[in-house]
């Protein structure tokens, strides 16, 4: 047999590893041996985000190509009618962080609610900049919903002490999340010195924070714990969430889905609606019947991502 046949071509070994940085089409890969190679995918498929597990050859000194993903355990993205935007992989928890100020949007709170809650992904919501004692109040009066409802709500300030959000961390991949400007970056430098993510002021005049993390990027804390810091967004499309799923990511609907009058129920002004009853009877807060009734509406369940 010729020497040049298939048979006899030696084989690369697949090697595994997990993607700790994403850029466009191009990833940095940690192996199991803790050093960093560049890879890019094979072929022209995308879609490998923050925290997907790889299986990887390769090509030269530092430097692979990825050939699988593996199984992921959850997967937070966002989408709208045209397009989804991948924000990580295999986190267990999400962090939500606002701020005293800017304002933050409610809305997006339980748009990151509704997209935790279809994945099974733990909540921590974090409240920086709690050093501004009135505007701390104020937001306290909007989280307490989230708070009563069984969401974990910690105050800090990212640039004092950020020695209280260290044990929520412990044994989770968890990744933050919010708008621009509420302090992601500040946090996570407080966190890893070394990560030195940039910052920006906010700007007044907007009530807004200014876009600095353009990539999203994971950092080691221990053997156990893992955190992913993404750029920050000011929508966050569920597109990809079905209808007759978007009621089971409001937790405190759970109790009530399926007891209502007819089985295909949109607790929007149906008789012998339960979830609508529970409003009724005080034991679903109005706000988040609207939230959900927002979010179902075609027109808002699109929004852009």
């Amino acid at each position: 047999m010729s020497a040049r046949s298939g048979k006899n071509k030696p084989q690369t070994k697949r090697l595994t590893g997990q993607v700790v940085a994403a850029f466009g089409r191009h990833y940095s890969v940690e192996t199991a041996a803790g050093e960093t190679i560049s890879c890019v995918m094979r072929g022209k498929k995308g879609g490998i985000t923050c925290g997907d597990l790889v299986e990887y050859q390769l090509t030269t000194v530092g430097q692979g190509v990825i050939e699988t993903v593996q199984q992921r355990t959850s997967l937070l993205y966002r989408s709208d009618a045209f397009k989804e935007k991948i924000i990580a992989a295999n986190v267990t928890q999400i962090i939500i962080v606002v701020a005293a100020t800017p304002s933050f949007s409610e809305e997006l709170i339980n748009r990151c609610l509704v997209a935790a809650e279809s994945e099974n992904i733990k909540v921590l919501i974090v409240l920086n900049k709690a050093d501004l004692i009135e505007p701390a109040q104020t937001a306290m009066e909007t989280l307490s919903l989230y708070q009563n409802l069984g969401y974990a709500v910690l105050q800090l300030s990212a640039t004092q002490d950020i020695s209280a959000l260290r044990p929520y961390l412990s044994g989770h991949l968890s990744v933050l999340a919010g708008q621009s400007g509420m302090g992601k970056s500040t946090l996570l430098n407080a966190l890893i010195p070394e990560a030195k993510r940039a910052t920006a002021e906010i700007s007044l005049a907007l009530d807004s924070g200014t876009h600095t993390t353009t990539h999203s990027q994971l950092y080691r804390l221990d053997d156990d714990s893992a955190i992913i810091d993404s750029p920050g967004f000011q929508e966050f499309g569920l597109n990809h969430i079905k209808e007759e799923n978007l009621a089971w990511g409001f937790m405190e609907f759970h109790s009530y889905i399926g007891r209502c009058k007819f089985n295909n129920c949109h607790h929007t002004r149906e008789p012998g609606c339960a979830v609508l009853l529970a409003v009724q009877q005080g034991k679903i807060h109005p706000k988040r019947l609207a939230f959900y009734q927002k979010l179902l509406r075609r027109d808002e369940f699109s929004a852009n991502i």
